[in-house]
């Protein structure tokens, strides 16, 4: 596999490195906590989950939001998605993501919240 590396300053200290899987993780945190049109010149960056949050939790609104975390997905080349969960909750909704690179090296079952209070994604 080839070695990512990259730069993180969120919740770091002094070592403001991540590389490979880490460095993915970010990447698609990242991803998750952007609104879709937010970033100039990249309106198809980011995600549409966040509007998604406030509808009422329906299978058609399950499934837009596990077209979004593919959606996501597909746009990291390092990245294959295996399997989305959702679980709603009170203050938002809790998505358990697995993940892996597409190398076969590394697989992840990611735990992600969407707090509709905050608007922050992060893992759990």
């Amino acid at each position: 596999m080839a070695t990512f590396i990259g730069y993180n300053t969120i919740g770091a200290q002094k070592n403001f490195v991540l590389t490979d899987f880490e460095l993915i993780k970010r990447d698609f945190l990242n991803f998750l906590n952007i609104k879709q049109g937010e970033i100039a010149g990249r309106p198809s960056y980011g995600t549409r989950i966040w509007q998604l949050l406030f509808e009422p939790q329906t299978e058609e609104t399950a499934e837009l939001i596990q077209e979004e975390i593919q959606r996501g997905v597909n746009m990291d080349p390092r990245l294959r998605l295996d399997k989305v969960d959702m679980y709603p909750q009170n203050n938002g909704i809790l998505l358990e993501v697995a993940v892996s690179t597409v190398q076969g090296v590394s697989a992840e079952r990611l735990l992600l919240f969407f707090d509709e209070q905050t608007r922050v994604a992060r893992l759990v």
